[in-house]
């Protein structure tokens, strides 16, 4: 029998702001996937280190303060610096459509905006999870 998805939901940054945060992950967590919630105030290297110990499958990144377009990218470099490649990385906040393609570019696999449904996400991690 197949072990559960495993998603670790985490806010990098200085971000105080963690509702989108907590929905995403009760909403995997009601899709019967099993989530990690970081918390507040991580930074990349404590997400991957999370990520790592967790043994996620996903790393669900929220994000509102702006910071993406930095925070992001350092994830998956520290991943990559891991060897860490068979975890699905997505990403959610308030983003803007043109930071997107940056985003994807630097290995990010979806962005999910303001009022994505989260059947979106679910549906989106289970048709791309590598296992």
């Amino acid at each position: 029998m197949d072990r559960k998805i495993r998603v670790l939901v985490a806010k990098p940054g200085l971000d105080g702001h963690d509702r989108g945060a907590k929905v995403i992950a009760r909403a995997l967590r009601d899709a019967g996937m099993e989530v990690v919630y970081t918390g507040l105030r991580q930074t990349p290297e404590q997400i991957v280190q999370a990520a790592i110990q967790e043994d996620a499958d996903v790393i669900a990144l929220s994000i509102l303060s702006g910071a993406h377009n930095h925070l992001f990218p350092r994830v998956m470099e520290l991943l990559s610096e891991k060897g860490v490649n068979d975890v699905l990385v997505i990403g959610g906040g308030v983003i803007p459509e043109d930071d997107i393609p940056f985003l994807k570019k630097a290995g990010i696999a979806e962005i999910f905006g303001p009022g994505t449904p989260t059947k979106a996400t679910i549906d989106f991690i289970r048709a791309n999870l590598k296992r």
